[in-house]
């Protein structure tokens, strides 16, 4: 069953199409209906998708909703949240609506720091490197002046360009470790720009330094790129209020329930199988906000889940106290994003959520971000140390085996009757279904 193709990347869509649907399918022709129906009848819009990525046959559709009633820093935001997963935006609405009346979030811009790096191996005295570096160090500035130009003309730049020995962990290998402001924008491509350059120029610089032996004029630049790690662009979100002011309809006793949510969150704390889990909740309604927003959610899991381990054991990314009778619950991420720049100025419905979101600078997103990320973690710990996580899910999942097998209203009615006091598996339900259709 391989099918070898070359020069696959040279036929148009049509083609591509027409060979997938050939070799994979034996009923082709549905399969390039249901290919097809997935496009845009809008073809200056469907080009615009099909220009994002290479190979492209077709649109991928994930839900957009929206979870509103945020409150902020005192301001009001309505979040548009991009994700497949069931229960992620009610829990994330509902969180927003009990904190809306208890003070909102609080949110602080711990940091906007990014990092970038250029690995390279020198054979020679670190020292003579050390002097190396000092020496050409303003060139670092200079040669990169037509990249770094607009950036400082909105404040932004390159903040600092350090040489890094790490020849203990890798034979002759150093670094450049440079760190960057980029201000609305992500800023990948313009610090894989320059880090780039800062490899030519260590590289060029070289061959003119009198005090280096032939051999240590030959720096090898491995490779040049930014870090996800971004340990100094971090945000801080929180929410607090007295125990009593937990109480409501499904919260009857406000001080237990304080005392279960802070240890539900000393375990993620403390055990590695429930932290995954439990940071996972968290990521739940950041991605879904980041995805919205045209960001790279990728770059964001794999920073957040590195900070979640940042010593040495994989902890949760949220905390919780109660003192002096005050709950409090926080959690501090990092988060590069950016507003401009990328998909946020190529993609409509990008354009359409940064509008709902009325016009956010990157600090600001960070914000919304790191709040929908808390607000979340703080409606899944709510629903497992209640009520439990399933009896919400299940609900959702019956409601999609009945459409699997295209249920009536009548038959529909009987089976949520049925299995209101009965455990809910696929099985069950079919079998149910079975007896009923009889």
């Amino acid at each position: 069953m391989h099918h070898q193709i070359s020069g696959f990347s040279k036929l148009n869509k049509t083609e591509k199409i027409d060979w997938i649907a050939k070799h994979y399918f034996s009923q082709p022709q549905e399969a390039i209906a249901l290919i097809k129906r997935y496009w845009n009848s809008d073809e200056k819009l469907q080009q615009l998708h099909d220009e994002f990525i290479e190979n492209t046959i077709t649109n991928f559709y994930l839900p957009l909703g929206i979870a509103p009633n945020f409150l902020i820093n005192g301001k009001k935001y309505t979040v548009p949240m991009v994700i497949e997963e069931s229960s992620v935006v009610a829990a994330a609405a509902k969180s927003a609506k009990f904190w809306h009346s208890r003070g909102g979030f609080k949110t602080t811009i711990l940091g906007t720091e990014k990092i970038g790096q250029v690995h390279f191996m020198f054979t020679g005295e670190s020292s003579t490197l050390n002097a190396f570096f000092n020496h050409i160090k303003p060139k670092f500035y200079s040669e990169t002046e037509s990249i770094t130009k607009n950036m400082q003309k909105r404040g932004g730049g390159i903040s600092e360009i350090l040489l890094v020995d790490k020849t203990a962990d890798l034979e002759n290998y150093f670094q450049l470790h440079a760190t960057f402001e980029t201000k609305d924008s992500m800023g990948a491509n313009f610090i894989n720009s320059c880090l780039e350059q800062f490899a030519k120029t260590l590289k060029s610089e070289a061959q003119f330094y009198d005090a280096f032996t032939e051999e240590e004029k030959n720096i090898e630049i491995v490779m040049s790129i930014l870090s996800n790690f971004v340990t100094n662009c971090i945000v801080r979100a929180e929410v607090s209020c007295p125990v009593e002011a937990l109480l409501e309809k499904q919260l009857e006793n406000p001080a237990e329930f304080a005392e279960k949510f802070v240890r539900a969150v000393q375990i993620a704390k403390i055990e590695p199988y429930r932290a995954v889990t439990h940071n996972k909740g968290i990521m739940n309604g950041i991605d879904s906000v980041v995805l919205a927003t045209g960001n790279d959610f990728r770059a964001v899991e794999a920073g957040a889940h590195a900070y979640a381990s940042r010593n040495g054991k994989y902890s949760s990314l949220s905390n919780a106290t109660i003192e002096n009778g005050i709950f409090s619950f926080w959690l501090e991420i990092p988060l590069a994003l950016g507003t401009v720049g990328g998909l946020t100025s190529l993609h409509p419905m990008v354009k359409l959520n940064l509008e709902i979101l009325e016009k956010p600078t990157a600090q600001e997103l960070m914000q919304i971000v790191a709040a929908v990320g808390l607000a979340q973690n703080f409606a899944a710990l709510r629903s497992l140390t209640t009520k439990g996580i399933q009896e919400g899910h299940m609900k959702m999942h019956l409601n999609n085996i009945l459409n699997q097998y295209q249920a009536t209203v009548d038959e529909r009615l009987k089976i949520m009757a049925y299995f209101k006091d009965n455990s809910i598996s696929h099985a069950s339900v079919a079998d149910f279904l079975t007896q009923l259709r009889k």
